[in-house]
């Protein structure tokens, strides 16, 4: 039966209920079922544990080129002075040692008729199930003018580790009385709500080191999620130290100038003391060297299932996959992860999936000790996950002192979800 969602099991983020995972795979024939994951992050590191835990038999390998994870969770903070890139790192050891094989290395090429994925030094691995958590890559096309020597001038900060630490460079380096502009893209996008909440981090630390200096925000959306929790935090902690320009008022960025460090939007140009733009996005490149990746730069899944719609064997989850209504974050990656971990045992034991339950929590801080969030149920309807009832969002006129429980709340399901994840 799945449980109720309750404030307690809320706030340690998106978990996952469904009977199957931990049922045994009495079916399953003598060989050991074979799952490669691709991908190291929130949601492929916790299905490959999830499925080590569901079936010890089970021979799971995680391709991941990095040795170290880079949380983009908390990463504003690091951007904003308040925390150290060093809190945000993560190893794959304790995989390791759970009897999860660790390929420190690109996966490069998927073979689907032989059921393989070949990985950057040659190396070919079978699989019966693959899953795919290749988070997002940008797509640039959208936005010219920006690229990969671009963003050594006006950073995206939006896959954390060097970007993070560069745009904070950036922030420590200008001189009090300038410009720091946000540019946001449309949806969907990874963590909807994390550009404003760097935007309220960033005006802390300027309000702080630099209490001349403003923060513009050139937005493709006219809405966005929380925004009124978000514009009465900005008014109450800084007053007009924020300037959002949205959609219809000319803000969606139209293209770039990297030489002359210009931010042309179709109502203007913009030329920022210090630029943070953030392209448009896509799935990771390995899903649509898969085939798993349709028209939309997105991979269309079954959602009881998270097998690829278009790739018969090819699971996708995390920020790669069509999703619906359940946003693209670290939270949904995990209990994405967990949900597929459990239909994958029972595909391989010849049993039918259950459908999955998936709920959980957003957090959102905007200065320290000042924290908000947005709690979500998620099910299967049609062919994407749909919001149901019982979700929950701070109330807009709450006092301090829940701002500031709410902020250590983040900071629990912070680490609660890495434990989780990277042991």
């Amino acid at each position: 039966m799945n449980a109720p969602v309750t404030r307690r099991n809320a706030i340690f983020g998106i978990a996952v209920a469904v009977t199957s995972l931990a049922a045994p795979s009495i079916l399953r024939a003598q060989s050991a079922g074979r799952v490669v994951v691709v991908g190291g992050g929130f949601g492929g590191a916790a299905c490959a544990r999830a499925l080590k835990r569901a079936d010890a038999t089970l021979k799971v390998t995680l391709i991941e080129p990095n040795e170290t994870y880079i949380s983009c969770p908390f990463s504003n903070e690091v951007i904003a002075g308040l925390r150290e890139i060093e809190a945000q790192q993560f190893g794959y050891d304790r995989l390791a040692a759970a009897g999860i094989t660790v390929v420190a290395q690109a996966a490069t090429a998927i073979d689907r008729q032989k059921r393989s994925v070949t990985t950057g030094d040659g190396t070919a691995l079978g699989y019966d199930r693959l899953v795919l958590s290749p988070g997002i890559d940008f797509h640039l096309d959208a936005l010219p003018g920006y690229d990969e020597a671009a963003s050594e001038t006006m950073p995206h900060a939006w896959k954390a580790g060097a970007q993070t630490l560069l745009l904070r460079r950036q922030l420590e380096a200008m001189a009090d009385g300038g410009m720091v502009a946000i540019a946001i893209p449309a949806n969907p996008s990874r963590c909807p709500p994390a550009p404003y909440e760097r935007a309220g981090l960033i005006a802390h630390y300027l309000k702080t080191k630099k209490p001349r200096s403003k923060v513009l925000i050139l937005d493709a959306k006219d809405t966005f999620s929380q925004q009124r929790l978000f514009e009465k935090a900005w008014k109450e902690l800084y007053g007009d130290m924020i300037e959002r320009i949205a959609l219809s008022q000319g803000g969606r960025v139209t293209s770039i100038d990297a030489a002359t460090k210009t931010i042309v939007t179709e109502f203007g140009n913009y030329t920022p003391d210090v630029a943070n733009v953030i392209p448009p996005q896509r799935a990771g490149r390995i899903a649509g060297i898969a085939g798993a990746a349709d028209a939309t730069g997105w991979c269309p899944i079954d959602p009881v299932t998270f097998e690829s719609k278009l790739v018969p064997n090819i699971h996708v989850i995390g920020d790669a996959c069509l999703g619906g209504g359940i946003p693209k974050s670290a939270a949904a990656a995990s209990a994405q992860a967990k949900a597929c971990a459990a239909a994958i045992v029972s595909l391989l034991a010849g049993r039918t999936p259950e459908a999955p339950r998936l709920t959980g929590v957003c957090y959102s801080t905007v200065a320290p000790g000042y924290g908000f969030s947005l709690a979500g149920n998620y099910q299967p309807r049609g062919d994407i996950f749909a919001e149901v009832e019982g979700g929950a969002t701070s109330p807009v006129d709450a006092p301090r002192e829940l701002r500031a429980r709410e902020a250590a709340e983040a900071e629990r399901w912070f680490q609660t979800i890495t434990a989780d994840t990277f042991g």
